[in-house]
């Protein structure tokens, strides 16, 4: 997830381009923080700066080189997927002898056989990325017209992507294109903005146009014209933005955890993309384990601290279901202590959004110590786990800010079904249509959340309202909804104070139930009636609890209607398969905690006591 923004003013050179991009970039830093840059087109030429790292670099790049005034500008800041976060892989990309500038937000799935083809035609590349591939295709296709050269480029491009371009010849002009990847058009006076969001251009403008999928769009100061991908004129909904610059990098939600909840549908999306070959098959380029390694192994050790730890308890139920291979889930910070039985044939899979956590990274070492092969699944592009690892699965939820993880922890988990098919496919446990098949369920998943934030959000924050004086809180789960309950008691210790506990329902008998007293809240998160056996016994738990006066919270799944007789609330989930309800049900648990700690008056991004990334023993 990367910010993007641009800008295009009078025909007079001026600083306001350089402004425009710079304050921005200022906004949109929330959205990648690898490297950033800016292109601006003086009127004669296009100038280019960008760095490595936080924007503060490119600010003092910028100051002992100054940009000349311009007219127009593109602007970026990355959040690294293709390639390291260095000066090359920065954006802008530039193609045509440094005519033609682009930026990109997004997966381009197909830029091997595209770059493989442009290398056979004589092109040199300088960077990694899949975005010098479409600089040079849109340098190619380009003769006068930079808004036909997109529309002939974008109907080669495969994946989710939005494009910004501007050429050396059309000093008035630039071009933005999106498929699956937000773009957004602000209406200005004398000059109109772009950018990934309205936070990239709020100081300049609050009038603002949406586009739909798969439309090119060209601004130039007095003019915004939209065209489908097949160039069929097209218009898009206007809008006033209705909140001020303050709230800018929020996006207009009114904490970055309830922004982040709501980027889950792109964050699950995002870490799909680009995962199936040009045949179909599931492939995962960033593995750097031999197959014929993966194929010997005979265990699978999981680890990972908080949060993370709970995605790999869901991981646990897929691989071992799918794989028939073994499988533990170690917190990290207990697993080199305890003397764990790890061999070569032990294959170790390490969680970590930040990919800095220390208990991680030292339970990393020592399992590579021992002689374990060991695959990293982060979402922090060349981090140190990353970076010691023997291969790496990178999610791609984009920088997630509050402390309270969210949309890391769906991405996780996708990231960890996408390793469970993976290793089925490798050593034959499924064939390829049946690969295929769990696929496209998951390619499903991003609506179905999309289903829980919009039909089931006011209720649970209703909700969340009337139990925000509560004491104590439980949640029950069995199966993949044990980790579920593990993790939505945990966002409601982080964020709201309240003493809260995950037990397995089955356990529930074995002492848990002690803690039940007339109207303590308690969650069940209850599998789908499809799993009869499974089911009917977490209707007898919900039984238990009521019978001793527990008000029941039910997470069930649409159509479940024999639930109802014993809840007092239920919170409806689209129909899932089994092992991926996880990714729908922790949604509403995630809504709730946010505003219990809201209703209480709490900082919910930074709750006390705790950081977001935990690099200390």
């Amino acid at each position: 997830m990367c910010g993007i923004v641009g800008y295009v003013g009078p025909n007079v050179p001026s600083s306001r381009p350089q402004g425009v991009a710079m304050d921005g970039l200022r906004r949109l830093e929330y959205r990648g923080y690898d490297s950033a840059g800016i292109a601006v087109h003086t009127g004669d030429e296009i100038v280019v700066r960008k760095r490595a790292g936080k924007l503060q670099n490119l600010v003092d790049a910028i100051e002992a080189d100054p940009v000349p005034d311009g007219v127009a500008s593109i602007g970026h800041t990355r959040w690294a997927t293709h390639g390291g976060p260095t000066d090359v892989n920065a954006h802008p990309h530039v193609a045509g002898d440094g005519a033609l500038a682009v930026i990109h937000n997004g997966i381009i799935e197909n830029f091997a056989p595209l770059r493989r083809e442009l290398v056979e035609d004589g092109v040199e590349f300088l960077s990694e990325t899949d975005t010098e591939v479409v600089a040079h295709l849109l340098a190619r296709a380009y003769d006068g017209d930079i808004t036909a050269a997109m529309l002939e480029v974008v109907g080669r491009l495969e994946g989710a992507f939005t494009l910004l371009a501007q050429h050396r010849d059309q000093p008035g002009v630039v071009v933005g294109a999106r498929r699956s990847s937000p773009l957004v058009v602000g209406l200005g006076d004398g000059e109109n903005f772009l950018g990934s969001d309205v936070s990239a251009f709020i100081s300049g403008t609050k009038r603002a146009m949406e586009l739909s999928e798969d439309q090119v769009v060209t601004i130039t100061p007095t003019s915004v014209d939209v065209v489908g991908f097949d160039g069929t004129p097209a218009t898009g909904r206007t809008y006033e933005v209705d909140w001020d610059a303050a709230a800018a990098v929020k996006d207009g939600f009114p904490t970055f955890m309830d922004k982040e909840i709501h980027d889950q549908p792109a964050a699950v999306r995002d870490t799909l993309l680009g995962r199936r070959d040009e045949q179909g098959h599931l492939v995962l380029n960033e593995l750097r384990i031999d197959e014929a390694v993966l194929r010997q192994v005979d265990k699978v050790i999981i680890i990972a601290c908080g949060t993370a730890s709970y995605a790999g308890h869901v991981a646990k139920y897929a691989i071992e279901h799918w794989c028939r291979i073994p499988c533990e889930v170690e917190l990290a910070s207990e697993f080199r202590y305890r003397d764990p039985i790890v061999t070569e044939r032990t294959l170790v899979v390490a969680i970590s959004q930040s990919g800095e956590t220390m208990d991680t990274l030292m339970a990393v070492r020592h399992a590579r110590e021992q002689g374990s092969k060991v695959l990293a699944i982060v979402n922090t592009f060349g981090s140190t786990i990353a970076r010691e690892a023997d291969a790496v699965l990178y999610t791609h939820a984009g920088p997630e800010i509050a402390v309270a993880s969210t949309k890391a922890f769906l991405a996780q988990i996708t990231g960890c079904y996408l390793l469970g098919l993976y290793l089925s496919q490798l050593r034959g446990y499924k064939y390829d249509d049946e690969v295929a098949g769990y696929l496209e369920e998951l390619a499903a998943m991003p609506d179905k959340i999309s289903t829980v934030l919009d039909e089931q959000q006011e209720r649970v924050r209703e909700l969340a309202r009337s139990l925000k004086d509560e004491d104590s809180v439980l949640f029950l789960g069995r199966h993949v909804g044990f980790p579920v309950a593990l993790e939505g008691a945990l966002k409601l210790k982080e964020i709201a104070y309240i003493h809260a506990e995950g037990f397995a329902a089955g356990e529930l008998k074995h002492g848990p139930i002690a803690l039940v007293d007339e109207g303590t809240p308690v969650f069940i998160i209850v599998p789908t009636p499809r799993r009869p056996v499974l089911h009917q016994k977490v209707i007898s738990n919900i039984q238990e609890v009521r019978a001793r006066g527990a008000r029941a919270i039910v997470v069930a799944e649409e159509g479940d209607t024999e639930v109802e007789q014993f809840a007092e609330f239920v919170i409806r989930v689209p129909r899932t398969p089994t092992l991926m309800m996880p990714l729908v049900t922790t949604v509403p648990l995630q809504i709730f905690a946010s505003e219990v700690a809201a209703a209480r008056g709490l900082d919910v991004d930074q709750p006390r006591n705790l950081a977001k990334s935990v690099t200390v023993e």
